[in-house]
């Protein structure tokens, strides 16, 4: 789109000339009215000025497309003056995806271009999470006087995808709620494992290595030594997505969706390796679900959902959110016998609303809460506060919480939760 407007530049310019010159006139002083005479050309110029002709093309390279995160790309960005005009007054700003901080050098440019010349601007990005598209170049030339403008847009399509590695060594504590497949989270059930559970008398059939052969020399007994079976779990990772959850501690820091997506990414790999079956849900304006399940096609599918779906932007999503509709879809969804992993900042009382509803429909709920709260003003302590109460409430109501400070390892806030779990 291209709109063309007067800048009012030189507004007012007339009115001073034709008075000066009256002055000049007046009192006989052909300096006063020379200025007059100049002023009113001027005045006159500006008005008979011509609309830049904007003609330009632009070319835009990154050092990376498919860089990881934390990365620092390169821009870039060549504009080509295709017409036959020179343009006197140029501003060039190009279209910097939100959520890629500028890092070094500037993303703008001033200059004036002759045809068949081209001006460079580059500047450094620091890579986040996501898919990333480059908005149109924003272009905005003035003629030689300045008082007419045209801003426009030159396309020029860029695609930055950076999607983050899964690899992790955190440990996560799961709930007593399994599958009938084996793995590794510990039952309350007598069986084949590696935890001493209890004797019973011999079956037919039983294994001979789980027959208590000093027993049956200290008293005649043939008895069979259970063990606690270890169970796989099935775990849905649900991430709060709610514009509530893009909390940062300050200015250009990293919000706590971005946090909370990193440490999912973590959690479900960790939970795969160990033999889990995991699915992931967003809670936000964006629906995004997939089913519990496993293998490397599953983790690859996991992978790339959160690194590059929008549900999971690093940017709050707009569009009409209804929570509690959206919490009914998410609990029709989650099967019976799975358990749930609720990643929010808890900050404020509906997602600690959610995570009692979905713990009460039978799904132990564990909460990961990064915590973004600061303590710079009154309002911010305050929130801190508030926060703090809602961690509190919900582990008095039986729920498993790991307040998580983010400028800690996660690995480190999961063992002190798991310590106090053990405890």
């Amino acid at each position: 789109m291209t709109v063309v407007r007067e800048t009012n530049r030189w507004r007012g310019v007339s009115a001073v000339a034709l008075l000066a010159g009256g002055l000049g006139i007046v009192f006989n002083n052909p300096l006063v009215l020379l200025s007059g005479v100049v002023g009113v050309a001027f005045a006159a110029y500006t008005r008979t000025a011509g609309t830049p002709a904007v003609a330009l093309d632009a070319t835009r390279t990154v050092s990376d497309d498919e860089p990881l995160p934390g990365d620092e790309v390169a821009v870039q960005l060549a504009v080509e003056n295709v017409g036959d005009a020179t343009l006197a007054d140029l501003r060039v700003v190009d279209g910097v995806p939100d959520a890629l901080p500028v890092t070094d050098g500037s993303a703008r440019l001033g200059t004036a271009l002759r045809p068949g010349k081209t001006a460079h601007l580059t500047y450094a990005v620091e890579a986040e999470r996501g898919d990333h598209a480059f908005d149109p170049v924003q272009v905005v030339a003035r003629d030689f006087s300045g008082a007419t403008e045209v801003e426009t847009e030159v396309e020029c399509e860029t695609t930055l995808t950076c999607v983050p590695k899964l690899g992790t060594t955190v440990d996560v504590p799961l709930r007593a709620q399994t599958t009938r497949y084996t793995g590794r989270v510990t039952t309350d059930t007598g069986g084949s494992g590696v935890e001493f559970y209890g004797t019973r008398e011999y079956r037919r059939g039983d294994p001979l290595s789980r027959v208590d052969w000093n027993r049956l020399a200290r008293t005649g007994d043939l008895t069979t030594v259970e063990f606690r079976e270890e169970r796989a779990a099935s775990v849905v990772v649900v991430v709060d997505t709610r514009e509530e959850a893009y909390l940062a501690p300050g200015e250009g820091e990293r919000n706590a969706v971005q946090h909370g997506v990193d440490a999912a990414g973590k959690a479900v790999t960790r939970l795969l390796d160990a033999g889990d079956r995991v699915g992931i849900a967003a809670f936000g304006p964006v629906t995004c679900w997939l089913a519990p399940g496993s293998g490397n096609d599953h983790r690859a599918r996991v992978r790339d959902l959160l690194a590059t779906h929008p549900a999971f932007s690093p940017a709050p999503s707009e569009g009409a959110f209804y929570p509690t509709t959206r919490l009914a879809w998410l609990r029709k969804r989650l099967p019976a016998s799975s358990q749930v992993l609720f990643v929010s900042p808890l900050c404020d009382d509906f997602a600690a609303t959610a995570a009692r509803r979905l713990d009460a429909e039978g799904h132990l709920v564990t909460v990961l809460a990064p915590d973004p709260t600061a303590v710079g003003t009154p309002g911010q302590r305050l929130a801190r506060t508030l926060r703090a109460r809602r961690v509190s409430d919900l582990r008095a109501s039986g729920l498993r919480v790991v307040d998580w400070d983010t400028d800690d390892a996660l690995g480190a806030a999961l063992e002190r939760t798991a310590r106090r779990w053990r405890a």
